[in-house]
């Protein structure tokens, strides 16, 4: 009997912690050796069970796709002999002073003799602006002349130039005399003109791709006395940059929209 309860001593703790870790998660088991008296039987000890493989759930990989990549920041200076990022940087946001210039001079609520300053007119000269051939005034709020006597046999094609311009604007022509009627503000015209700041901030992107391209081509050039690495990290400081300068074009797009829109 003595030794009965003697033994039952001694598998009393081992018993009890064994069941403890059958009920707690496989993550909280833990090694631990059990102190009791040294005999035959040496110490016991409570093994874990195998640990389980935690798999991410849907909402957790939902939130880590919202996360924002790291940014690079690479310094010009040390990649100026393989190409200067400064002179990419300033083409590509030469492409927003463009769409912003164009969205001034084209793209508003009310016609502006300035607005048809920069219509491209196909000469048998080549490409000219129209005000280069013709003297754009303003008649009245709702009339703009334009008067081809220095170039009349460019009335034609300064009458198509402006009716293509995207412009909404159908032009009349008297002699050399051209008359422009500014539309009137109505809501089919304000979304035309929204139309037309997607359509010129789309050829803004497209500029920039090309930005983009020709810098990823000279980079290319240098892959041979550069290491990949350092190749690699400029394409993505380039790819970045890029990035930047289309959610720019996107802001300046929304701004426009909602002027036009009201």
């Amino acid at each position: 009997m003595a030794l009965g309860l003697r033994c039952f001593r001694l598998v009393h703790p081992a018993f009890c912690n064994s069941l403890a870790a059958l009920t707690r998660p496989v993550s909280e088991v833990t090694m631990k050796t059990m102190s009791g008296r040294r005999n035959d039987h040496g110490q016991y000890v409570a093994h874990p069970a195998v640990p389980a493989r935690h798999f991410a759930t849907k909402k957790a990989k939902a939130k880590g796709k919202g996360q924002s990549q790291t940014r690079m920041n690479l310094n010009t200076a040390l990649v100026e002999d393989i190409i200067s990022l400064k002179d990419v940087d300033e083409e590509m946001k030469s492409v927003i002073e463009a769409l912003k210039d164009n969205f001034n001079k084209t793209v508003n609520i009310r016609t502006s003799p300035g607005s048809l300053d920069h219509i491209t007119v196909v000469t048998a000269n080549g490409k000219l602006a129209l005000n280069q051939i013709g003297q754009i005034s303003m008649k009245s709020p709702q009339l703009i002349l334009v008067n081809m006597a220095s170039f009349p046999e460019c009335t034609a094609a300064a009458i198509k130039a402006i009716r293509e311009s995207g412009m909404n604007l159908n032009p009349e022509v008297e002699g050399t005399l051209i008359r422009v009627p500014i539309p009137k503000v109505t809501r089919e015209h304000r979304e035309m003109l929204v139309k037309l700041a997607k359509q010129n901030t789309n050829k803004a992107k497209d500029s920039l791709r090309k930005v983009r391209t020709n810098a990823m081509n000279k980079l290319k050039k240098s892959k041979d006395k550069t290491s990949e690495d350092t190749i690699r990290l400029i394409e993505k400081q380039i790819s970045q940059m890029a990035d930047d300068i289309v959610a720019e074009l996107d802001r300046h797009l929304a701004m426009k929209t909602k002027e036009l829109l009201g």
